[in-house]
């Protein structure tokens, strides 16, 4: 690995904000024992700030976000569409500037945007080191609007997921073979 480059959307709160924002936004403040629950796994998490894509707005113009069981799914692949390649998109220029090279030396390009694809890294790490010479870029963004839903008793794991999860994108390049100097 030559470089990382990292990229956030602008919007955060803090872990020990985000629990009561969360109920909030999600008209579930009257799940009191869900909402400790919650509470605890975000103390014991030892995550200070997370990022996110999605505010207030977001679910003022899109309620239906919010609610455990309404048909969401095209408002979050609309949102999506644009935000991840655009996050995706920062964290590579970041990646590119770091480096100091033009991006026209990078002559391999992987992104993914889910853990379906797995296989993009010892992909990266095979085409590098396979040819001498060539660098690869690396792009992977995550928003957690995917998998965003209103805590429900009996569903531990949702409030699981959105004590640990914020948004964000990496990017590495990868190469073998030149005057580079490697940072892993």
């Amino acid at each position: 690995m030559l470089v990382i480059g990292t990229a956030n959307p602008p919007n955060s709160l803090s872990q020990e904000e985000y629990t009561d924002w969360y109920f909030r936004v999600t008209n579930s403040d009257h799940l009191t024992n869900l909402k400790d629950k919650m509470k605890k796994i975000c103390h014991r998490s030892g995550i200070k700030k997370r990022h996110f894509h999605h505010t207030d707005d977001t679910f003022r113009d899109h309620p239906e976000l919010a609610v455990r069981d309404q048909q969401s799914l095209e408002t979050r692949q609309d949102i999506l569409a644009t935000a991840v390649p655009e996050l995706a998109a920062e964290a590579a220029a970041r990646a590119i500037t770091e480096w100091g090279r033009p991006a026209s030396d990078v002559t391999h390009l992987l992104r993914h945007a889910h853990a379906r694809s797995r296989r993009r890294a010892p992909r990266a790490k095979d085409l590098a080191e396979n040819n001498p010479g060539e660098r690869v870029l690396v792009v992977s963004a995550e928003l957690s609007l995917t998998l965003f839903r209103a805590p429900q008793e009996g569903h531990v794991d949702t409030i699981v997921g959105q004590a640990l999860f914020g948004d964000g994108a990496g990017a590495v390049i990868v190469g073998a073979g030149g005057d580079e100097r490697q940072v892993f």
